[in-house]
């Protein structure tokens, strides 16, 4: 990846942010800036038309929030990774950005070099959270009562076996630690994963762990 150019679009309602953020972005090495947007919708028309890699888009903006906007992207420019850019931390919006299909949640509060490797990492397809938001994010995965399931519970979508799979993955487990629970190769869970996550659309392990909390396999 080195050389490559990373193109983002900023979407932000206040100006002075939005404008601020493009041009610190615009002076960093890799970092090609196409536009801004002022809201929820603008961003969407803006990301369709001019197919950037990466938005940095905020939360809550008129019109169209973040979040709805995040989820509108996924039909309209799969490609298009979106992360989160924000000042709120608040678990819900963590959850329901990811769960729209955000590719990672960061506070404003960045050094510019640090949101441009946050930018080009999002492009290579890592979802990235401000540690404040991965909090959050295991708060509402881990709460007692969010999710209780009886032990034998399973989804449609999946084998008993994918199921088991996808319980241990929105845990936290690793494939090692995954395939020492189940008697199995690293390989093999490898392999279930990638099933998973095609069987049921999902991009990435955090959406999964998201999905299963959802569906009370947790």
């Amino acid at each position: 990846m080195a050389g490559e150019q990373v193109s983002v679009l900023v979407a932000d309602d206040q100006r002075l942010i939005r404008e601020g953020i493009a041009s610190l972005l615009g002076i960093q090495d890799g970092i090609t800036v196409l536009g801004t947007a002022a809201d929820g919708r603008d961003a969407v028309d803006k990301a369709v038309e001019l197919g950037p890699d990466v938005v940095l888009m905020d939360v809550r903006m008129p019109v169209m929030d973040g979040v709805s906007a995040v989820a509108e992207l996924r039909r309209r420019a799969p490609a298009c990774r979106v992360v989160m850019l924000t000042t709120f931390d608040d678990e819900e919006y963590v959850v329901q950005a990811l769960r729209a299909g955000a590719s990672g949640y960061l506070l404003k509060d960045l050094p510019a070099r640090e949101l441009a490797a946050a930018v080009r990492l999002a492009h290579a397809g890592v979802v990235q959270f401000d540690p404040a938001a991965a909090a959050r994010l295991a708060s509402a995965l881990t709460r007692p009562g969010a999710a209780a399931p009886p032990d034998d519970r399973t989804d449609p979508a999946l084998t008993g076996r994918e199921t088991e799979v996808l319980r241990l993955v929105a845990r936290g487990a690793t494939n090692r630690e995954i395939a020492e629970s189940l008697y199995l190769s690293e390989g093999t869970v490898k392999n279930h994963i990638s099933r998973i996550l095609g069987r049921l659309g999902l991009r990435d392990r955090t959406q999964a762990a998201i999905y299963a909390r959802d569906r009370g396999l947790l």
